[in-house]
């Protein structure tokens, strides 16, 4: 007896039993969908982390004060006290500035100075919006943060100290409706102070508790006059690499000459330099055990689904014990016996593994809990692999029983 006979009893006895073979389908059907489901969300999460960190800006490298230090501290007028010998531990405009040095810093593309303050509240025309994230800066900032203007512009070195906000979506939504074009050459007021705004950036999206787009930026000369005052020190510099493939070297030449200028080492720097890279490199590890632990989760449905088979198969061989000793009385070798009984467990897998990857495709194209699905091709090469597998490796057992029953016993059998 061929391949292709054994193929045909083998669809005899799937179909003799539509339900129980529907069953035993949905069993893979479910976990193959469940793996390709489960690994489309977790690429889906990378490549929405992998987004939003991109959209905060490229090659950035952010230097902020560091509030853990070596040696005996103090906090008395922004100071630190190491030993008997106390610090200037702020962040300057002089600091921004060395980093800009074309022998010190070769890598260093850009930076900024950044002020920021609290509490923040604007309002116009009655309505009024608190603002998540205020900073005073220079133009360098929107191009080291990756910010483009919407509507209007941003405003320009030229306007160090005016009256100029730059406001984000969140902000322009909630005091001028949904016509954000409308903002352009209104006047705001920030905490009482008046404000002509210049320009509306273009929307990043919120990433969960973190909204991008609920921001307003203004010249840094403003926010010192008006909010910060006008002292030396800054809340942080923003950097920008020549590349992406400097960002490590990049960070080595700014903590080289910030420690030379604060008088630190390695362990006792009064800084801290945050590596976008890094951050991506983090958020992208924990993504994929994120993943690898969906894709267990999905395994496990897919054993419990090869289990159910061969269950199946092993009622299906008990039914058939008098056929089987026919077949065997009539001729039919061991090896007959086992082909039909495994290909009748192949078709039920792959049948069930072709219907899992439809299901999966079809429910991987609408959003979950907020993520867009991504299926890797991949994961259905896969899935049908291992449906496959299942179906030779869970009908052994079942096809090696029935290939040994003797066919004087199985004719006896009732």
């Amino acid at each position: 007896m061929n391949l292709i006979e054994s193929a045909r009893f083998a669809m005899r006895g799937v179909t003799a039993n539509k339900l129980r073979s529907l069953l035993t389908t949905l069993g893979i059907l479910i976990g193959i969908a469940a793996v390709i489901i489960l690994l489309a969300v977790g690429a889906g999460t990378s490549n929405s982390i992998k987004d939003q960190i991109g959209k905060l800006g490229t090659n950035v490298l952010t230097v902020s004060r560091s509030t853990a230090v070596g040696g005996r501290t103090g906090a008395v007028a922004g100071q630190q006290v190491a030993g008997n010998r106390s610090r200037n531990t702020n962040l300057t405009s002089a600091d921004e500035q060395s980093l800009t040095d074309a022998v010190l810093a070769p890598d260093v593309a850009q930076t900024a100075p950044v002020v920021t303050a609290q509490a923040v509240t604007a309002t116009f025309s009655g309505a009024s919006h608190a603002v998540a994230s205020f900073v005073g800066s220079t133009p360098a900032y929107f191009s080291i943060t990756n910010n483009t203007a919407e509507v209007g512009q941003l405003f320009s070195s030229a306007q160090e100290s005016s009256a100029t906000a730059v406001i984000g979506r969140t902000v322009a939504t909630d005091l001028f409706g949904n016509n954000s074009g409308s903002a352009v050459g209104q006047t705001i007021a920030l905490n009482g102070q008046n404000f002509v705004v210049s320009g509306v950036l273009a929307a990043k999206g919120a990433t969960g508790l973190n909204d991008p787009d609920d921001v307003v930026i203004v010249p840094l000369g403003a926010a010192q006059d008006k909010f910060t005052g006008y002292a030396p020190s800054l809340n942080s510099i923003a950097v920008q690499a020549k590349s992406a493939d400097v960002m490590n070297q990049a960070q080595n030449e700014i903590q080289m000459i910030l420690d030379a200028r604060h008088n630190v080492t390695a362990a006792t720097r009064d800084y801290q330099v945050r590596n976008q890279a890094q951050v991506l490199t983090t958020a992208t590890s924990t993504t994929q055990t994120l993943t690898i632990l969906l894709g267990a989760v999905a395994a496990i449905s897919l054993l419990v689904g090869g289990i159910g088979v061969m269950n199946i198969m092993l009622v299906t061989v008990t039914e058939r014990t008098r056929e089987i000793g026919i077949r065997k009385a009539i001729g039919a070798s061991r090896g007959n016996i086992v082909s039909q009984f495994l290909v009748e467990s192949l078709i039920i897998s792959i049948i069930g593994g072709v219907m899992g990857i439809l299901v999966g495709y079809v429910v991987s194209s609408f959003p979950i809990m907020g993520v867009v699905p991504d299926v890797q091709p991949w994961t259905v090469w896969l899935s049908f692999t291992v449906s496959a597998v299942i179906g030779l490796v869970f009908g052994i057992y079942p096809a090696n029983k029935a290939a040994k029953l003797r066919p004087i016993d199985a004719l006896r059998y009732e």
